[in-house]
């Protein structure tokens, strides 16, 4: 043992080459490189560190360069230098191996988390090598920007240092997945996914962030992924303009298209009519959903659309006349409000029922 640290087999033969180099002054060949690369590979996958290992072999070019070398000092030198860049260069090549390693491990835990298609044993297993304990209850917060992202880019690193920088090792996830960010929190986990909301819209420029519910072991952490993703596709086709989507808030529309075929009867019948209307039905059912969105309001509704009280007014008279449903009629409401998301949902009247 070197030093109390550095076992011997990482300098074997090393003190003989240097005695030679001291005597003759020659540079280290190929074969002599090569036991120096090898020897840094072994000693990072081995867990010592660089200083170490160089300080070791430092310590051997000491004890080997005796006064009376023939050789000159910048032949010595120049050999412990070549000898030094390949322990370095061994060592370097270990540990991008081993990051490389990691890193894949990781994106098949990811993958296989997210999905639910592995053993869940064998799953709690490699969780805990990734700081989840699938025992607990977990929540998923998915964000989604202009971009695609990778857990190299830059976003990515800038949401990660926030999330530590505020709540340190909590045993939280941060990943990316299909181009989006996903943070996956433990516990009760609102306070962390509310920073990493803020954090992601930050760093995305305005991007949108769906919460799924919380629930509890490895296919909870799955479920809650798809509540957060559905949010995201929900959000879209509903024209949600929230920035921050939480699927607690959205449990209704799950409900209103469980039995699909009852929800396009009833767009069918209730809002068909509106068809009939000049420019088809397009322009009305934007104006059921504005004055809807705006509290039935009309002021509100007709500034949203650029229009005129009385034109607003005249549209709605119009949906009244086509479809027989006063939208100001609160028994008419109700059923005329379901059937504009019930058209949201189905897409109607782009896709046909």
């Amino acid at each position: 043992m070197t030093g109390r640290e550095l076992p011997e087999e990482f300098l074997a033969g090393y003190a003989g080459v240097l005695t030679d180099v001291a005597r003759t002054g020659r540079r280290l060949n190929r074969e002599e490189l090569q036991a120096r690369r090898a020897a840094g590979e072994r000693a990072a996958e081995a867990g010592h560190s660089l200083r170490v290992l160089v300080n070791a072999h430092l310590a051997v070019a000491r004890a080997a360069w005796p006064r009376s070398a023939s050789a000159p000092a910048d032949s010595v030198l120049a050999a412990l230098a070549q000898a030094v860049d390949a322990l370095a260069g061994g060592y370097e090549r270990a540990q991008h191996l081993a990051v490389r390693q990691e890193e894949a491990a990781r994106r098949e835990f990811i993958d296989d988390l997210l999905y639910g298609g592995s053993d869940l044993g064998r799953l709690a297993e490699r969780a805990e090598r990734f700081g989840l304990r699938l025992s607990h209850a977990h929540a998923v917060a998915v964000a989604e920007g202009p971009a695609a992202y990778t857990d190299a880019d830059p976003v990515a690193r800038r949401v990660d240092r926030a999330l530590v920088g505020r709540f340190g090792d909590r045993q939280l996830l941060l990943t990316t997945k299909e181009g989006r960010l996903i943070c996956i929190a433990p516990g009760d986990p609102a306070q962390v996914l509310a920073h990493f909301a803020h954090e992601a819209r930050e760093a995305t420029a305005g991007g949108r962030v769906a919460v799924g519910r919380t629930h509890g072991g490895a296919r909870g952490i799955v479920q809650s992924y798809e509540e957060a993703l559905n949010a995201l596709e929900l959000a879209e086709r509903m024209g949600l303009d929230d920035p921050v989507l939480r699927a607690a808030d959205l449990l209704v529309y799950p409900v209103l298209t469980r039995d699909r075929q009852a929800m396009a009867d009833l767009v069918h019948s209730t809002l068909g009519p509106l068809r009939e209307a000049r420019g088809g039905a397009g322009p009305l059912l934007e104006t059921l959903a504005v004055y809807f969105d705006s509290g039935c309001i009309a002021a509100e509704a007709a500034r949203r659309l650029s229009l005129s009280v009385r034109a607003l007014t005249y549209r709605l008279a119009r949906v009244h006349q086509l479809t027989g449903a006063d939208p100001a009629d609160p028994v008419h409401r109700y059923t005329l409000h379901t059937a504009v998301i019930g058209a949201r949902l189905l897409d109607w009247p782009t896709q046909e029922l």
